[in-house]
């Protein structure tokens, strides 16, 4: 049920009105006194005033619980102007003016509001924030399993294309390593042959040693029928 209260011909600007209107619109009846209550601004009293008065409204005459009462809705309306003058030197006068505004309060009962509050949701086990991420990170690989052809397709072009000096650089460095050196290379029978001349030599060499040996007459293979001139 709606409760309405008005404020009429309130000596306050409409504008400044309006900044405490907005700061207590929406809330609970309790709620809104309490912070108008606070408030700096000169307008929150005639706010507050107006709140007061839709709420005893609704307690007197439809017998409502002002717990249960929130601000539906708060208008702040342009009221009357008046001109008033100021006198000033040289006998003129400056104008300025007094404005004023209406107040329209709409209170309203909302039982529905206890139940609609939700309930501060427990916290996770390990177990079950275990198994939850687990699902997210299952969710993640299908969907990665299911873009993946496409980055293979656009990913192989890539790989294959690999620049054409690498590979001839690579395949010379092979041969290189590949071909034996002068120093490396055995050239066969040289070594054989060598040995063999050096053991000939070696042999014919010891046999003119022999033959030297055996050509010189020793002493005792003289005749003994033969005498010596000395013995003559």
């Amino acid at each position: 049920m709606e409760v309405i209260a008005r404020s009429r011909f309130i000596r306050r600007g409409p504008r400044k009105a309006r900044l405490v209107a907005d700061m207590v619109r929406g809330m609970r009846v309790e709620e809104a006194l309490t912070a108008l209550q606070f408030a700096p601004q000169h307008a929150a009293h005639d706010v507050a005033k107006t709140i007061r008065s839709a709420a005893a409204n609704a307690e007197h005459n439809f017998e409502l619980s002002r717990d249960e009462l929130w601000l539906k809705t708060i208008m702040i309306d342009d009221g009357p102007t008046m001109k008033r003058i100021r006198p000033v030197s040289r006998g003129s006068a400056h104008q300025y003016f007094h404005r004023t505004c209406h107040i329209t309060v709409i209170v309203e009962d909302r039982e529905e509001e206890t139940t609609r509050r939700r309930r501060p949701q427990a916290s996770r086990r390990p177990a079950e924030q275990a198994t939850a991420d687990a699902s997210v990170d299952e969710q993640e690989l299908a969907t990665a399993g299911a873009a993946a052809p496409d980055e293979v397709e656009e990913e192989t072009p890539k790989a294959e294309a690999a620049p054409a000096e690498v590979q001839a650089d690579a395949e010379a460095e092979a041969e290189a390593e590949a071909v034996p050196t002068d120093a490396d290379v055995e050239v066969p029978g040289e070594t054989g042959e060598g040995e063999a001349e050096d053991e000939e030599e070696d042999e014919d060499e010891a046999e003119e040693d022999e033959s030297t040996v055996d050509e010189e007459p020793s002493p005792d293979d003289e005749p003994k029928g033969k005498a010596t001139r000395g013995e003559k």
